[in-house]
């Protein structure tokens, strides 16, 4: 176990330690690796590490005929993109042991016994509770996680080295009952264009399951509670300007039916959402998937990309999801939040 920080935690401020190998990007295979077909149980070498996979027969999606060595299959397919967006950040394991259909649960700390290479991020909470989260850095660990049945994955939006100050903001746009998806695209466009007109970059990817999320990567350094403030403004103004189509209301007794929720709620401290190229418990495997705007505009919905298309489209449009990453082009948010202390 590492060293703790001196510095107890807050409502503000959480100490936090990554294990050492952790400090660096995430480790990209980039041969394909092949999960066995046929078999109930295997052991893989992935990049001179030994993954057991388990009840590899097992149906995840017993609908689309998917089983759990195809979800295997098909994380390993994107490994490539979809690694770098979940290095270096605490994971909350959301598990479905019996599948998309089965009951779920979530687990924050790492379970044990585990592999030593299985990197952590050990948060303080304002408790005095330290968690140690498992980190997914390469494919091994991406694998292991998803052998624990984690359908989707859903990263932390701050690193691990300062788990206060998020590197991006983001808005979950979600039908309230009701509510179309042609709303919700609507809704998305909107934001995109209030975004714009502060001079933001935002991508939106679909959320696989019934909603978009919008997302704009900033300049670190705004702590979590005055980038929620930011973005709770925002949502309510735009629920100001566009009362029959957008609530931004916390409460959901008190949302009208057949608004678009702005849910500004999710850029609260220790939230997460799926990531990019997760599949999603649904009965089709639908994927939230990086979309371009046009895509929004033209009508795409949630149906359109899966599992069993989604490698394809990566390898034909690339990481839409890239300027996630990039140095240049983040906003800086800072102007925009005074005021917001």
């Amino acid at each position: 176990m590492e060293a703790r920080p001196a510095a107890r935690a807050t409502r503000l401020h959480h100490p936090a330690t990554p294990s050492l190998r952790a400090a660096g990007p995430a480790k990209i295979i980039r041969q394909r690796v092949t999960i066995p077909q046929g078999v109930t149980d295997a052991e893989l070498d992935v990049g001179g590490r030994s993954v057991r996979l388990t009840n590899l027969h097992k149906a995840f999606w017993p609908e689309a005929g998917i089983t759990k060595r195809d979800l295997l299959q098909y994380y390993a397919d994107v490994s490539t993109v979809l690694l770098p967006h979940l290095a270096a950040r605490a994971m909350v394991m959301k598990r479905y042991p019996n599948g998309a259909a089965g009951d779920f649960f979530f687990m924050k700390r790492v379970p044990s016994p585990r592999p030593d290479w299985i990197e952590t991020c050990s948060i303080e909470h304002a408790s005095g509770n330290v968690i140690d989260f498992p980190m997914v850095q390469d494919l091994a660990s991406l694998l292991w996680i998803v052998n624990l049945g984690c359908i989707d994955l859903n990263p932390w939006y701050a690193r691990c080295d300062d788990v206060d100050r998020p590197d991006y903001l983001h808005f979950d746009l979600d039908p309230v009952p009701e509510a179309t998806f042609e709303g919700v695209r609507e809704t998305a466009l909107l934001v995109r264009d209030a975004l714009q007109g502060l001079g933001m970059t935002p991508v939106a990817k679909t959320t696989g399951s019934r909603g978009i999320h919008v997302y704009v990567p900033i300049v670190r350094g705004p702590t979590q509670k005055r980038v929620w403030a930011f973005a709770k403004q925002l949502a309510q103004e735009l629920a100001r300007l566009r009362p029959t189509l957008i609530t931004a209301e916390y409460r959901i007794a008190k949302r009208p039916a057949g608004r678009v929720l702005v849910d500004y709620n999710q850029n609260a401290w220790g939230r997460t959402l799926a990531s990019a190229y997760s599949p999603r418990p649904q009965p089709i495997a639908s994927v939230s998937a990086p979309v371009t705007w046009e895509e929004l505009e033209q009508g795409a919905h949630i149906e359109d990309f899966r599992i069993a298309n989604m490698p394809s489209r990566i390898a034909k449009m690339g990481d839409l999801w890239a300027p996630l990453l990039a140095k240049r082009g983040r906003f800086d948010l800072e102007p925009l939040l005074q005021g917001h202390r």
